[in-house]
């Protein structure tokens, strides 16, 4: 076992841990400076002294590290890390006989136990998501337990950490047969492309399977849809199998077209008959707005930061100023689908945004579904910035 420091929380701190926070924070400690070793075990007490719980140095975020267990006698080594993904697979013992459905997550983090470490299926190939240098040092342990305990094909790794949070790309294949890609999933009966190794956006966000169900199987039908931030064009491909009247896809990455015109082919979808117009998504909604186009369904799922040549973008302050655009090019009647992955606000607050942007706009509204993470997906509940996923179904007028 790696050398174990020991640190105390502070006074204000202590309850918070106690109920189950995992995220061990700089101003929550008193020595953060030992928890600069990467890959440390870190031994958590409480101000008088007593265990707290016992994690890892790694960081992420504004974390300095993850605790990962409450219970003393429990060591940070492989048989922790095989029963914590042995767990989390049996969690998923449904999703695996799916025959609808072969891409989802089989290891969410703190949720299942493990701070900064996720683990992805597409099709009986995983990939390890380590978004720290510390969880990182326990790679070999991650990696042996999917061996043992899973029939892959091959397993893939993602180092989602670096200077400024920035990917690190290195070859990603880690064991089995190299893919030939695009590796074909299915996502409830749609065939989706997916590249493994093509760096950190493989081609399909597993969070928005639900939303992206929803909107094929009760909404789509008949409607003209419009889908900003379209990436690989996923909500465009379940519109038009859900009967929508035509899709616009807009993205400013050049790679969303090809990769947009893959998907509609995969599923018999005539990409010829649909709009897949590669554009900076702000400059669109002016164009839009100046043309008087109109849409009875827009699809408004924005990263929480993004920059173009002439726009910067933070959810947390410009969503409303985003989402007001939206509404003045959505029909009467018609529906927003607003989402965000943003961590720093909830949805409580993703509403207040809702109900500032349609008071400017002088328009009624109504919320019709919403929606969190999906069950693969497990948070904690004394940890709500890992609930990140907020969508809300927004009918207009």
């Amino acid at each position: 076992m790696a050398q174990e420091f020991t640190v105390k929380l502070r006074y204000p701190h202590v309850n918070k841990y106690k109920k189950g926070y995992p995220l061990i924070l700089k101003d929550a400690i008193d020595r953060p400076e030992l928890l600069k070793q990467e890959g440390a075990v870190i031994k958590v007490l409480d101000d008088q002294g007593n265990f707290v719980g016992r994690g890892f140095a790694g960081k992420q975020n504004k974390g300095l590290g993850w605790i990962v267990t409450h219970q003393e006698s429990d060591q940070l080594d492989a048989s922790f890390f095989d029963q914590k993904i042995q767990h989390a697979l049996e969690k998923r013992h449904a999703f695996f006989l799916d025959e609808d459905t072969d891409a989802f997550r089989i290891f969410n983090g703190e949720g299942d136990g493990i701070g900064g470490l996720t683990i992805d299926y597409f099709a009986g190939y995983y990939v390890i998501n380590f978004y720290s240098e510390g969880i990182y040092a326990f790679q070999s342990w991650v990696i042996d337990a999917i061996k043992r305990m899973t029939d892959y094909k091959a397993i893939y790794q993602k180092k989602r950490f670096g200077k400024q949070g920035t990917y690190i790309e290195e070859d990603e294949f880690v064991a089995g047969e190299r893919g030939e890609f695009p590796i074909i999933v299915k996502e409830n009966g749609i065939r989706l492309a997916v590249y493994l190794n093509e760096g950190a956006m493989v081609g399909v966000f597993l969070d928005q399977r639900e939303v992206r169900k929803t909107l094929r199987d009760q909404y789509a039908e008949g409607c003209s849809v419009l889908n900003t931030f379209s990436y690989t064009g996923a909500f465009s491909i379940f519109a038009s199998a859900g009967g929508a009247s035509h899709t616009t896809s807009v993205d400013l990455a050049n790679r969303s077209y090809a990769k947009t015109i893959e998907n509609f082919s995969m599923n018999a979808l005539d990409f010829e008959a649909q709009d897949i117009i590669v554009e900076d998504v702000f400059k669109y909604f002016k164009y839009a707005k100046r043309k008087e186009k109109s849409f009875d369904i827009v699809v408004l799922d924005p990263p929480s930061f993004a920059r173009s040549k002439k726009h910067m973008f933070r959810a947390e302050k410009d969503y409303p100023s985003l989402l007001k655009q939206t509404i003045d090019i959505t029909e009467d009647q018609g529906m927003i689908i607003a989402s965000t992955n943003c961590s720093k606000f909830n949805m409580n607050k993703f509403k207040q945004f809702v109900k500032q942007a349609f008071q400017q706009s002088g328009c009624p509204y109504r919320i019709e579904k919403e929606f969190s993470l999906p069950s693969d997906f497990p948070t904690l509940p004394h940890f709500k910035e890992g609930n990140y996923l907020k969508v809300l179904f927004i009918r207009k007028g």
